[in-house]
């Protein structure tokens, strides 16, 4: 069983960054862990992924101005959001996925706005 807890969402303005965490309560040493975002009226889309060898992947909306990584001592992945875009106005959901089961956070919301 993990659970995923996201935090540091929260109001920046244009071209501002934020740093979100996603700490599970397990270890993900071996998980596929990922950070989908959500806008109101829209679908879930994948904004990054990090496999359990530590390779990458990212929409093409965020490409080169959002970096997932992962920390496995401390059981927690991050994605640092740089030059943020009105458009990146979103929950953003950490997901990880393992060999049993999916499990999803709650969310974390971030609001790009001046």
């Amino acid at each position: 069983q993990v659970q995923l807890v996201e935090s540091g969402g929260g109001l920046v303005q244009p071209g501002g960054s934020l740093r979100l965490s996603c700490a599970a309560s397990g270890s993900i040493f071996n998980i596929y862990v990922a950070w989908f975002h959500q806008a109101p009226g829209k679908q879930r889309e994948l904004v990054a992924v990090i496999t359990s060898g530590g390779s990458t992947n990212y929409g093409d909306p965020v490409k080169g101005r959002f970096t997932i990584s992962r920390d496995n001592a401390k059981n927690t992945v991050y994605l640092q959001m740089n030059s943020l875009k009105p458009e990146d106005t979103a929950v953003y959901i950490c997901y990880a996925h393992t060999t049993i089961r999916d499990y999803w956070g709650q969310g974390t919301q971030v609001t790009v706005s001046s």
